[in-house]
């Protein structure tokens, strides 16, 4: 399997590493990134005998959310593109939810925005101790549309509520308490943990375990087409909004928007 942004290594065990590898955008979600992640996964789908997949970054940082020349080409673009471009994001996290194979999350540095969405629809998502976390878009006016349905299935709406909407960075201890993680792990620990996670599935039945994922996907809140679209309708609204436009900006521009604290101008 060959990508532009993704270096995979399928193991003779069944067990198929995926790398997020811009390591130099810190693995920000670009349009190829976005592209990749969904033909990525359909290939992953055929294959029947497939045990686990290992979801992890090159470098320093996991993944530190959107890409800035994705950014920008969300600015200047008319309401349709911002459709198309949010229903791709959005395809991307379903099939990442809906892969029928195990997918176990290794986090290090930063998982921010769309990098704590991907932790989110991991099945078992493990992170080293001093990783950062948060749901950062309200900083830039916008909101976290397409990856909330995962978010607040994964932590529950009381938990999610914590750190939903204030875009406030928080530890890996925290993520695991909020149940973003299942665990932090020392520095030095996380292959071993991945590891210990990826184990069992060694010895199960893999139709068997794909079968039981869909049924857990099934017995939890709904994230159907309807749950999707409305996602995407509410992050293109929010592409309009004078705050969406000012936050981008200076995002953009390395200043703080205007409804940052007078200590951060």
């Amino acid at each position: 399997m060959s990508f532009e942004t993704l270096r995979v290594v399928r193991d003779a065990r069944g067990v198929a590493t995926v790398t997020l590898n811009r390591p130099d955008k810190r693995n920000a979600l670009s349009a190829a990134m976005i592209a990749d992640l969904t033909d990525l996964t359909a290939q992953l789908d055929a294959d029947a005998t497939l045990r686990a997949v290992v979801l992890t970054g090159e470098g320093p940082v996991f993944c530190a959310g959107g890409d800035l020349d994705w950014m920008r080409a969300q600015v200047e673009a008319d309401r349709a593109t911002r459709m198309s471009e949010a229903r791709k994001l959005a395809r991307m996290f379903g099939a990442l939810n809906a892969l029928r194979a195990p997918l176990i999350a290794a986090i290090r540095g930063a998982a921010l925005g769309g990098g704590a969405g991907l932790a989110s629809v991991c099945d078992v998502a493990l992170a080293e101790t001093g990783t950062r976390f948060g749901f950062t878009e309200t900083r830039l006016g916008l909101i976290p549309a397409t990856i909330g349905p995962y978010v607040l299935a994964r932590l529950g709406e009381g938990a999610a509520r914590r750190v939903f909407m204030s875009s406030r960075i928080f530890g890996a201890e925290e993520a695991e308490r909020l149940g973003l993680i299942a665990r932090a792990v020392e520095p030095g620990g996380l292959e071993a943990a991945v590891a210990a996670e990826v184990e069992p599935y060694l010895s199960t039945a893999p139709g068997a375990v794909a079968r039981a994922k869909a049924l857990a996907r099934q017995l939890g809140p709904p994230i159907d087409e309807a749950v999707i679209e409305a996602t995407i309708t509410a992050l293109a609204d929010a592409w309009e909004t004078g705050e969406a436009r000012e936050g981008i900006a200076a995002f953009l521009e390395k200043r703080a928007p205007p409804w940052a604290p007078p200590s951060d101008r």
